[in-house]
């Protein structure tokens, strides 16, 4: 079939006087060919006016294809058991041509972003050859929009603490932040809503104010907003990744850095010019580091144990022996495990966030040796209860030697009933329970309440049981 641009040309030779012979000769087509253009006298190419062979089951093919939940395979061996005499590919061709089970492709859009207004941060799982063995770890990102600086680091997990560390980390290598930070709808970050109506934690808040910018999530289902940060996952796991393998967590995340490096000073075709180059001016727009950065860590309180440790994300950390029972205060960092009683540090240890079940001790922390680590100092419960009651010692020390291993909660209630009771029915009673060897504690809240019961349950007149009246037949 001849093309406008041939049936055009075979109009303008028959205009200036040539004969069908001499066109079909220029043309190199055939006589009937040109006869045919020249009796219709038009150059647009005539429509093809057949019946395509699903036709016949177009009503069939739509009822199918919703009973076998878009399975063409299945449609078409079902259009051939009932008759029809259709291919699959004349079958997804028709389809195609009648929009059935296809959506038809938006045109897609494109963004501007000027100089230091907006970075894309996200995270993709990534399989690693850590340490001999494959992982699967967080790959979090970071891209400038308008120059397309990246950085990119692995973490075991993400959660709000790696978060701030990776992106603490990223201000860093860019020397600044930019207005915005556009993310997906992350928990992370979000603490309710989508898109525009996404209200952030109160933490990541605190985070962002602190370096002056402000998170933006994009619309659910637009992922095409953040593609800035999103087109990246692909070619760091295709090339970063491929037939790396990796020490450990620093080699792996100084090597992350390196490439990042020579990824930013390479040119890019639609650029036409490098990351590197771009960040020149972006760089001197950019919002400026705070004076003092804070160090990130994840703050919460552990109380210690028996053996004067403290337990932190499945590991155990020596603490000074003195400080066994008490709360105290501890600093998550990535690096550092820091331990505070108020405002003063009494521990400090490497962090093997990477390890689980291990015991770190320093021997500063243990009790001289010959010493008895487990008698060279009282409980904090002994303390107090001795320092409201001095004449208790006695009783206290009988009680410690009577049950080990229960002695904190004994001495704990002892010390409320202390607190609680008149002193002198209360240290009557501890005077007799000590000469009588008696322990336990229930029968030594029975005896001070005997003891008391003269002096603080006595009624003036006497109240008449209405269960049992005077005169009744239970009367003595």
């Amino acid at each position: 079939m001849l093309d406008r641009d041939q049936r055009t040309a075979i109009l303008q030779l028959k205009a200036r006087g040539q004969s069908i012979r001499a066109i079909a000769r220029a043309m190199k087509v055939c006589r009937d060919s040109v006869r045919e253009v020249l009796r219709t006298g038009t150059q647009e190419v005539p429509a093809l006016d057949r019946e395509a062979k699903g036709t016949p089951w177009h009503d069939a093919i739509l009822e199918l294809h919703a009973r076998c939940k878009g399975n063409l395979v299945r449609v078409q061996e079902e259009l051939m058991a009932q008759g029809a005499v259709l291919s699959y590919q004349a079958l997804t061709a028709y389809c195609r041509r009648h929009g059935i089970g296809v959506e038809p492709k938006l045109p897609a859009g494109s963004y501007h972003f000027d100089p230091a207004q907006e970075m894309q941060h996200d995270t993709s799982p990534h399989r690693v050859r850590l340490g001999g063995r494959e992982r699967l770890l967080q790959d979090a990102s970071l891209v400038l929009c308008h120059s397309r600086m990246l950085f990119h680091q692995y973490y075991p997990t993400f959660d709000r603490f790696w978060c701030k560390v990776f992106l603490t980390e990223a201000f860093r290598y860019f020397g600044g932040v930019c207005a915005c930070c556009m993310i997906d709808n992350t928990h992370v970050v979000v603490q309710q809503g989508t898109g525009a109506a996404m209200i952030a934690v109160p933490e990541m808040v605190a985070f962002s104010e602190r370096f002056g910018f402000t998170f933006r999530a994009h619309e659910r289902g637009h992922a095409n907003r953040s593609a800035r940060v999103e087109r990246n996952f692909d070619y760091i796991e295709n090339n970063f990744l491929a037939g790396r393998e990796f020490q450990d967590w620093e080699d792996l995340n100084r090597q992350a850095r390196e490439w990042c490096e020579k990824v930013n000073a390479t040119p890019k075709r639609h650029l036409h010019a490098s990351p590197r180059d771009l960040f020149a001016l972006e760089r001197t727009l950019l919002k400026p580091l705070p004076l003092w950065i804070p160090p990130v860590y994840r703050l919460s309180y552990r109380t210690v144990d028996q053996e004067g440790y403290v337990h932190v994300n499945g590991n155990r950390f020596s603490v000074p022996y003195p400080l066994v029972g008490r709360q105290l205060e501890v600093r998550e960092g990535v690096e550092r495990i820091e331990v505070f009683q108020g405002q003063v540090l009494v521990a400090d240890h490497g962090n093997p966030w990477d390890r689980l079940a291990h015991r770190i001790s320093l021997p500063e922390h243990r009790p001289p040796r010959r010493e008895g680590g487990t008698k060279a100092y009282p409980y904090p419960e002994e303390v107090d209860l001795l320092r409201v009651e001095p004449g208790l010692a006695g009783y206290v020390a009988a009680l410690k030697a009577h049950g080990p291993g229960r002695a904190v909660r004994a001495l704990r209630r002892l010390l409320t009933m202390a607190q609680d009771y008149p002193r002198e029915p209360f240290l009557a009673a501890v005077a007799t329970a000590l000469a009588y060897g008696l322990f336990d504690l229930d029968r030594l809240d029975r005896m001070v309440l005997r003891h008391i019961a003269k002096d603080y349950f006595v009624l003036d007149e006497a109240v008449p049981d209405p269960c049992n009246p005077p005169g009744g037949p239970h009367e003595g």
